[in-house]
C-alpha cells in the first residue's frame, strides 16, 4: 500500500525583498505576501533592499499587521541601511519592527 502523503503549508514562508523595492514593479511581492498570510510565520529579508518607496513599506506594514491579527509570527532576518532609513523617516520603523542596524 502506498503512503499518505500530507500537503502542508511550510512553518515558515521566507520572503526576500528584492534590490529595487518600489511598489512600481513589485506584482511578485505582493502575491508572495498575500500566500504568506496563511502560513503560520514569515520571515522577511530586507537586506538586499537599495531602494524602496513609501507605497512599498505601506503594503509591508500592512502584511505585517494583517498577518499579526491572524496570529502569524512576522520576523526579519535583516534589513539594509537604506531600509531602515526610509522607514524611519516615515515613522514606520516600529510599526514594521525592524531589526537594529548591525555594527561595522
Amino acid at each position: 500500500m502506498g503512503s499518505k502523503r500530507e500537503h502542508r503549508a511550510p512553518a515558515t514562508v521566507e520572503i526576500g525583498l528584492p534590490a529595487d523595492c518600489r511598489m512600481a514593479a513589485q506584482t511578485a511581492l505582493l502575491a508572495d505576501l498575500l500566500v504568506a498570510l496563511d502560513a503560520p510565520a514569515t520571515q522577511l529579508d530586507g537586506r538586499a533592499v537599495e531602494r524602496v518607496d513609501t507605497a512599498a513599506l505601506q503594503l509591508l506594514t500592512l502584511f505585517r499587521r494583517e498577518a499579526l491579527s491572524r496570529g502569524c509570527a512576522v520576523s526579519w532576518r535583516g534589513a539594509s541601511a537604506t531600509l531602515r532609513e526610509a522607514a524611519d523617516t516615515l515613522g514606520l520603523a516600529k510599526a514594521l519592527d525592524l531589526p537594529a542596524a548591525m555594527p561595522a
